[in-house]
């Protein structure tokens, strides 16, 4: 929890999909969380595609709900309490998380399963090209980044108590596996791309390597930079989390700067933002890791991404989506799977 802060331009009122029994949480909050006190308020983020995230300022001091969004949901998808696992068990670790507060799997309360923890105080950038002040801070920022996803993969996960989050060795083929059933149940078209990546991907996978926590998610939109400089002191939204191949972790960051979605493309090599290969040795020098394979997970990633944002665009449509910008991503699936299997034929570009 924080003082409160000035409210930034993201915050909104509660959606009407997304409204609960708010005298209902705030007695169950007043009741479970040391110091809380109530009347409260809240407020709803507009952003984050997936689960719910509310502001609740009480007492003058901030805390951070999230939530699974009502409706029918994919399964496996939405793992609220898998995000305040991982993070109460790095809360001590080098890895910058928020604090977290409380559990809560009565969905009683507000209608599904939540948690609370602590609201951060920073900045959180979207395009990769203009993050930072200037092209010096912006080039700290990405040597940051890769810092703080190394110091993630050095955390044993077995001493911080997450040793079965997930099956060691079997990373991609659990990924591969999750991500094409969740594809195939929120699909809106036939996409003949990611059909084909889809029978690609099988017979290329490395063999078993290195495990370790990874995230899942490390892109640049969930990790919080200090105000006055270029340290990381949130990364957020552990939703996909679990045991695997770090190298995995890497290629996601570099993937969006191969992105087909002109939102997103980054001008690499230029005004402080990295090429893919200067990320890479940077994550190389922080962790003392080799990375290999580096082609493959950018494609296995892309296809994971097409998976993903087609899942967001699906719920989007069924009117249960997290933020306002769900509706808008028709079309991104095709365009990343599209993308990735032209770097299948042709490979990656300089």
């Amino acid at each position: 929890m924080t003082t409160q802060q000035p409210e930034p331009p993201e915050i909104i009122d509660v959606r009407e999909a997304h409204r609960f029994d708010e005298p209902r949480l705030e007695a169950y909050l007043s009741e479970h969380i040391a110091g809380f006190q109530g009347p409260m308020t809240v407020r709803q983020f507009d952003r984050g595609m997936s689960n719910p995230t509310f502001i609740i300022v009480a007492g003058g001091k901030e805390y951070v709900v999230r939530k699974k969004p009502p409706g029918e949901l994919l399964k496996s998808a939405h793992a609220v309490d898998r995000e305040y696992r991982v993070m109460k068990a790095l809360w001590e670790s080098d890895v910058p998380v928020p604090e977290m507060f409380h559990m809560c799997e009565d969905t009683s309360v507000v209608g599904t399963e939540f948690f609370v923890m602590e609201r951060l105080e920073g900045r959180v950038f979207t395009d990769h090209s203009t993050a930072g002040r200037d092209a010096t801070e912006r080039r700290a920022m990405y040597r940051e980044v890769m810092r703080v996803v190394a110091s993630l993969h050095a955390v044993d996960y077995e001493a911080v108590g997450l040793g079965d989050f997930g099956r060691p060795g079997t990373y991609v083929q659990r990924q591969y596996k999750r991500w094409t059933k969740q594809y195939v149940a929120s699909q809106t078209e036939e996409i003949a791309s990611f059909n084909k990546l889809m029978e690609w991907l099988p017979s290329q996978m490395p063999a078993a390597a290195e495990t370790t926590i990874v995230h899942g998610d490390p892109g640049l939109h969930n990790m919080m930079f200090a105000p006055d400089g270029p340290r990381i002191v949130g990364l957020l939204d552990w939703e996909i989390s679990t045991l695997g191949n770090p190298l995995s972790d890497v290629a996601y960051f570099a993937s969006r700067f191969y992105s087909a979605e002109p939102e997103h493309a980054v001008t690499v090599g230029r005004n402080g933002v990295p090429t893919p290969p200067e990320l890479v040795a940077d994550y190389e020098e922080f962790s003392g890791r080799t990375v290999t394979d580096f082609p493959f997970y950018v494609v296995f990633n892309m296809y994971r991404t097409a998976a993903i944002v087609q899942g967001v665009y699906y719920r989007g449509v069924q009117g249960n989506a997290a933020s306002s910008l769900a509706i808008n991503s028709a079309g991104t699936a095709r365009r990343v799977s599209d993308t990735a299997w032209e770097f299948v034929q042709n490979g990656l570009p300089d």
